[in-house]
Parts: structure tokens; sequence; C-alpha cells
């Protein structure tokens, strides 16, 4: 199949759209931002960008595409979210934000996990680390994962699979989940480049696997 025939779809509301569409491009796959409903209808696959997950709540329904995201979502297609993307895939927010009228935060949902906001810290707790991450190529060569403002993984259904974890306190917190067509991500891979050139590929290259049922 010719790889330039599908096309990776970045919702490009807020966050780090450029760095996806970077990553996809070079793993020689069409990317395109996606700011309309109309676009999915165009897409093969969405990532949801890592970013502010309360602003990307608030312009999804500013924009009218909540709806439209529920239905791409609830259809089957392949969807990976990192950072805010996977809050916004999340069934359940253990600690949503709330607006000022007191109304929590929504979620697209579709993947069954319940998520913690910012559960490794704020911003000036931001770190690096190497992770094992189960079904990439060359999975015996850890992913450098940068976390920034993350959230993880406090609970889970049982068609959920983790594919990467961070011990914590004693505890493994799931930082990588898979379900079906939809996968999410607590770091930034998309960050890891220097300058122009991209960094850590593994994670959109197992995202495009799926898009082409291959994994």
């Amino acid at each position: 199949m010719n790889l330039r025939s599908q096309r990776v779809g970045v919702l490009a509301l807020q966050g780090d759209v450029r760095e996806h569409i970077r990553a996809v491009e070079a793993c020689g796959v069409t990317a395109q931002p996606v700011r309309r409903a109309s676009e999915l209808a165009e897409v093969s696959g969405l990532i949801l960008p890592g970013g502010e997950s309360t602003t990307m709540d608030k312009l999804i329904r500013a924009f009218e595409l909540s709806e439209p995201l529920q239905d791409f979502i609830a259809a089957g297609r392949p969807v990976y979210g990192s950072c805010a993307g996977m809050i916004l895939l999340a069934d359940r927010i253990a600690d949503p934000a709330k607006d000022l009228r007191g109304e929590p935060q929504r979620t697209l949902g579709g993947l069954d996990i319940t998520v913690r906001r910012n559960a490794f810290g704020r911003q000036r707790e931001s770190f690096e680390t190497d992770l094992d991450f189960k079904g990439l190529s060359d999975s015996e060569r850890p992913v450098h994962a940068v976390f920034i403002r993350a959230p993880w993984v406090e609970e889970s259904g049982v068609q959920v699979q983790s594919l990467a974890t961070v011990r914590i306190d004693g505890k493994d917190r799931a930082v990588a989940v898979r379900s079906g067509n939809l996968l999410a991500t607590s770091f930034h891979p998309e960050v890891t480049g220097q300058g122009e050139m991209p960094g850590e590929l593994r994670v959109h290259e197992l995202f495009i696997r799926m898009m082409k049922q291959e994994a």
C-alpha cells in the first residue's frame, strides 16, 4: 500500500501540532491539520496532540467538533493521543478542572481509563527518562520519554493493554496504553528531536502500523 495514499490528521486547535506533523512526515506518511469536521473525512487516522487539555476542551466545543470527533472514535478509526490527548481520549478524569461556572472539563472518551492530570507535578517537575515500551520496532531499545505536566493512568478496563510504565513511590504507573485502535501516551515523543530533525519516531510508526492494520 502506498503510504502517501493515507493521511494522518492532527487536531490543530492548540498544542504540539507542528511537531506531530513533522514526525508523521518523517515516517513517510502525509499529515494534515484538522480544524473542521469536514476535514475528518479526509484522514485515515487522527492524532490528538499534547497541549493544555482544558483549553483544548473549550476549543473543541467552540469549533463544534465534539460530536464529529466522538463519532470518529466510535467508528473504530485509529486515534493516538499524547499527554493532553491522552486526557481527551480517557473515559474518566480523576481530578477534572472546572470552569468559572463550576462545570468540570469534558473528554471525548472512548478509552476505558481513568487519568490523573498533572500527576507527576507542575511545569517545574517536568522530566525525561528512558522507558521499556512494548510493541515497537526495535523494542529492545528504550524510548526516551519527555514528561511535561503529564497525566498517568490510575485505572484501566480489562481491554486496555499497558505498554509502558514509570515506577513512582514503589508503584508502577501506566504511561502508555492501547485498546484496539486507540493509543495514548502520557509523554511527548514528538518533542525529542533537535531543530528541524525529528527524534523518537517509533511511537508514530506504531500508530501508522495500526492504521494499516499491521499492529
